[in-house]
């Protein structure tokens, strides 16, 4: 009676909070077709009719566009080399022994520990002395080193379970340390490689504190976030608020359809290994 009675009060309290999750998100699709004085009016009413033409105008006079394809380019460098360094410094720190090999581990792991905007400042200057200020190149090396603690975190654990009897018949067979990581020993961690994948994918993507400070000039070169901020003060003097939610709806869909692609990735990465 105690386990059912625990059950069903995991299971009441989960699906109020998926509720809390999800009525927000369908609130603001629906609120992206409405009219201003729906929006204000009543907040369970649904919208007149598709007006499609707040997402035309958030697409065209709000340029959200042209923020969409920098975030995906930002997103997209800047996780795949996350996930190459990641994936290389973590299977070194499992599978070899050698002086310092636990207080490497632990310096990558200590940068969990630090929030963003302490190194704010600092960082500030660092990429301005590089040359990289206001440019794609410098936010791209930023996220990757921010990301690096935690991939290599999770990796490391990974790597560490994978049987060792792989990688020594692939030695026997001839292949090289560098061919035996990439076509034996990282095709046998996809599972987990795809579950920190889309986690390093929602965390840059959603990233807003950096491109703030990273990305401060031209507005060409603004990433999403920066560009929803950007429209939500202007809906705010233009009283256009479809358009604003228009915008949001773009955000969010990509990464909610990515996540329920993944979905059984990211469980089964996260909760199995990759023993073959």
């Amino acid at each position: 009676m105690g386990r059912k009675l625990f059950g069903g009060v995991s299971q009441a309290v989960l699906a109020v909070w998926a509720l809390l999750i999800i009525a927000p998100l369908i609130w603001t699709l629906l609120a992206s077709f409405k009219s201003n004085g729906e929006i204000f009016g009543d907040a369970l009413q649904l919208p007149g009719e598709l007006r499609w033409d707040n997402w035309a105008r958030a697409w065209e006079r709000a340029n959200v566009g042209r923020y969409l394809l920098n975030t995906v380019i930002v997103v997209f460098f800047g996780v795949a080399g996350t996930m190459l360094l990641s994936s290389m410094a973590a299977y070194v720190l499992a599978r070899f022994r050698f002086p310092g090999n636990r207080l490497i581990y632990f310096l990558f792991v200590s940068g969990m520990a630090f929030p963003v905007f302490l190194a704010l400042v600092p960082l500030f200057f660092v990429v301005d002395g590089l040359g990289l200020l206001n440019t794609h190149v410098g936010l791209v090396l930023v996220y990757i080193a921010y990301s690096l603690p935690f991939t290599i975190f999770f990796l490391t654990s990974f790597f560490r379970g994978l049987p060792d009897a792989v990688a020594e018949a692939a030695m026997i067979d001839g292949a090289s340390y560098t061919r035996t990581f990439f076509q034996v020993m990282l095709p046998m961690a996809k599972p987990g490689m795809v579950s920190l994948t889309i986690f390093n994918v929602l965390g840059q993507w959603n990233q807003y504190l950096l491109p703030l400070v990273l990305l401060p000039g031209d507005k060409s070169n603004w990433v999403i976030t920066q560009g929803i901020a950007d429209i939500s003060t202007i809906a705010g003097y233009e009283a256009d608020w479809p358009a604003l939610f228009a915008a949001l709806s773009m955000t969010v869909l990509p990464v909610v359809v990515a996540y329920i692609v993944f979905q059984r990735h990211i469980q089964s990465g996260l909760t199995s290994g990759a023993v073959k």
